[in-house]
């Protein structure tokens, strides 16, 4: 048995076109979401002019009514049995064409809606947004099925993951080339970039998804999927992630602030992408280096190690932006850029790793269990996620502007479409985009020094996984 084990193990089962299409795939489906991650936001303050609180009840509602149509989504996912295409495959293509349509809705409002049917309708795309970004998560599944050999897996995973990140920073390119054309249009921007994202998100999803294959067995008897949560719960390097994601998604109230930062410093959203770009070039090669870092250490020490770096990057980012505001000098600028590179390079190991540890410990419980929980696990993640997130959410509009806000950030207006922000919101968006995600990215990795699926008993692990199927089949 272990001799088949170690040849099973050696074996190669991803060809390289199957293996570029999903990644095209996953590009351009990232590439759809991180339109919305970039510059919804930027759309409802900058372009519908929500009020704080309204804006605060939007991220509210959609993140708890996200949530709780999640729980059904989950559920279907997990107990759902596998077609003639695989588990995964199937649902990643249906959703393309709704994902693409819903992209573009949400950077479009019917002209005259106000208040309450404002509220509504903005509302409503949203939850359906994210309804179809939770059948989505398909396509990233899809990535741990692909192979049953582990080494091959973690190889896929790592430049699924590199894809992701580049693919989430392309719409700062878009809307920055679109915003070159239409300068005085903040709308029109978005609503032209969400156009094209979404067309080509459409088609490459399709592709990619079309390609791949599912060779990882699944059992096609039905079970019932409140205990596959209960599996989870019980898992004691499951919670080691729950608590990282937990405390990770605090950062939501530093990216948050990203568009609004680029208005108040360059005077348009739509130069988001001098911030994000050096940003993102950083977190492509962040991956690299952990891959290669990966060779030598193993992943729970790179992961605790880049918290540690991260606070560092950030708070001596938010020293040179700082020195700037109060001295502006064209050398600084060009510092803080690099800076803005080398905190990207944390993204590299919060963006790649997290993805390794769930695969691991899916092989865990499906040892323990007998079952696979690919949705289960996220989800039951998520729950820690939507709590701190929610929070991060709602508390970021307050924090933002409005009379009783911290950084007293200046809305446009149709008179004034581009004001001039003080020094002190300057000096504090800095500081929350900087100095929070750096200490929410150390506490992120806290929970690792309690986490032991790696090396040896990691290979043990995955050896009993081989096995189980074997028998099984």
């Amino acid at each position: 048995m272990a001799t088949k084990t170690i040849e099973t193990q050696n074996e190669k089962h991803v060809k390289m076109k199957e293996f570029i299409l999903y990644l095209v795939g996953v590009f351009f489906y990232t590439n759809m979401t991180g339109m919305i991650g970039s510059y919804r936001n930027a759309y409802l303050v900058n372009v519908l002019q929500l009020t704080d609180d309204q804006a605060t009840m939007f991220n509210t509602i959609t993140s708890v009514v996200g949530f709780i149509l999640n729980f059904f989504v989950v559920m279907y996912i997990d107990s759902r049995k596998p077609g003639k295409g695989g588990k995964f495959k199937p649902l990643a293509m249906l959703i393309a064409v709704p994902m693409g349509v819903l992209l573009m809705l949400s950077f479009w409002t019917p002209p005259g809606l106000a208040g309450t049917w404002l509220m509504t309708y903005i509302i409503t795309i949203a939850v359906l947004w994210g309804v179809m970004c939770n059948f989505g998560g398909s396509i990233n599944m899809v990535a741990n099925v692909m192979t049953p050999d582990m080494k091959e897996r973690d190889n896929v995973l790592s430049f699924r993951s590199i894809s992701s990140a580049v693919g989430n920073s392309a719409p700062l390119v878009i809307v920055l080339v679109i915003g070159l054309i239409w300068k005085d249009n903040e709308g029109l921007q978005y609503i032209i970039g969400a156009g094209l994202c979404g067309v080509v998100g459409i088609i490459t999803v399709l592709l990619g998804m079309g390609a791949v294959k599912e060779r990882v067995p699944y059992t096609a008897e039905k079970k019932n999927p409140l205990v596959g949560f209960g599996d989870v719960l019980k898992n004691k390097y499951a919670w080691v992630i729950i608590a990282s994601e937990f405390l990770k998604s605090f950062r939501n109230l530093a990216t948050y602030m990203g568009p609004f930062l680029a208005a108040a410093l360059l005077g348009s959203t739509s130069k988001f992408l001098l911030f994000g770009l050096p940003t993102g070039i950083g977190t492509a090669v962040g991956m690299l280096v952990i891959n290669f870092l990966l060779k030598k250490f193993n992943s729970k020490v790179l992961y605790i190690a880049s918290g540690v770096y991260s606070i560092i990057a950030n708070t001596a980012a938010f020293g040179v932006g700082y020195i700037y505001f109060t001295n502006p000098n064209p050398v600084l600028q060009i510092v803080f850029i690099v800076f803005l590179f080398l905190i990207g390079l944390q993204f590299g190991a919060s963006n790649l790793l997290p993805s390794m540890f769930q695969a691991d410990v899916l092989e865990d419980m499906e040892v323990k269990t007998g079952k696979r929980l690919d949705a289960s696990l996220p989800f039951v993640i998520s729950i820690g996620t939507l709590i701190s997130g929610t929070v991060a959410s709602a508390l970021a509009p307050q924090v933002l502007y409005g009379a009783d806000s911290i950084i007293q950030y200046i809305q446009p207006t149709d008179a004034i479409p581009n004001p001039e922000q003080s020094l002190k919101s300057k000096i504090l968006l800095l500081f929350f985009y900087t100095i929070v995600h750096g200490i929410m990215m150390f506490l992120a990795g806290v929970p690792f020094f309690f986490y032991k699926l790696t090396g040896k008993t990691k290979e043990e692990v995955h050896e009993k996984v081989l096995e189980l199927r074997a028998k099984n089949k």
